[in-house]
């Protein structure tokens, strides 16, 4: 995930703190209330229908203020568009590959279509990947705690602190190298269909450069490979699925990785598919903020 996407998570934190220490402040106020004399809380039970008040919950008091945070977002964002080049991966593959991108706004899907003979292909990703992405820090922390008990076990009180600090400055170091070099994984649907023969669907990733295939099925039905219709989905969950691609003999294994080479799903796509669903994110992000913009003004 890119660190521009990161940095619009880290407010949402900021925000939902300040909404607890907000919630706890009305409780106190609450229990205060709640101990003076019910005259005072009659008294104040009239004033909060007051007309005044009434007109002012009307009038939209936060819509500005809603209004300017929103402005100075699509601002944000607009800028660091002007200054971000479009990835090379995206342009490269625009220029130089056969294949058609349909690229819907609004929509969380990519699909990207071509022909190969007398075959029709279709691969297709969502952005939802990069929603749902949540990295796998267990295998990470292990290995610091295995590295910290060597440091304790191995050295004198005086070199363990010193030690265990060099560590996590280490670390700390990598984590920030490496934050905007780490590709979300992307799952890739592809669909190989041939006339009046059925169609191949194959699961992959596109993952460091590289298309890592995890599912392999066969449907005499192509529509049964496209997971748009719900009866569909239904009918697949029916049909035999096939035996788990890594249980495949090697050498099959590797024939078909080369069956999809040949029709396009190769490195170019897997560089392309990371970024170009990042760069779609941006896009409909900055549409959603003048989206609710709009309706704010309104």
């Amino acid at each position: 995930m890119s660190l521009r996407t990161l940095a619009r998570f880290a407010p949402r934190a900021l925000a939902r703190a300040a909404t607890t220490s907000a919630l706890s402040r009305c409780q106190r106020t609450s229990s205060i209330l709640s101990a003076r004399p019910s005259s005072f809380l009659r008294t104040q039970q009239v004033s909060a229908f007051s007309t005044s008040v009434f007109r002012r919950a009307i009038a939209g008091e936060v819509d500005e203020e809603v209004s300017a945070k929103l402005a100075s977002e699509i601002e944000f964002e607009n800028d660091v568009k002007q200054n971000e080049p479009l990835p090379a991966s995206i342009k490269d593959f625009m220029d130089n590959s056969p294949w058609k991108i349909e690229d819907v706004a609004g929509k969380e899907d990519v699909i990207l279509t071509r022909t190969f003979g007398d075959e029709k292909i279709t691969v297709s990703f969502s952005i939802a990947d990069l929603h749902n992405y949540e990295p796998d820090m267990m295998e990470d922390d292990q290995a610091m705690e295995d590295e910290l008990d060597d440091i304790e076990t191995g050295r004198s009180p005086q070199d363990q602190r010193g030690g265990a600090a060099d560590l996590a400055n280490e670390a700390n170091e990598d984590l920030e190298a490496g934050a905007d070099e780490a590709a979300v994984p992307v799952r890739l649907n592809v669909v190989i269909e041939k006339p009046n023969k059925g169609a191949l669907n194959v699961e992959a990733l596109a993952q460091d450069g590289a298309i890592v295939v995890e599912n392999l099925y066969y449907y005499a039905d192509p529509k049964l490979a496209h997971s748009s219709d719900a009866n569909a989905v239904h009918a697949a969950q029916d049909t035999y699925p096939g035996p788990p691609f890594g249980s495949l003999d090697e050498d099959l294994q590797i024939l078909m990785e080369r069956y999809l080479e040949e029709r396009g799903v190769t490195q170019q796509l897997a560089l392309f598919a990371p970024d170009y669903m990042d760069y779609k994110e941006q896009k409909e992000y900055v549409a959603w903020l003048q989206n609710v913009k709009g309706f704010i003004d309104a």
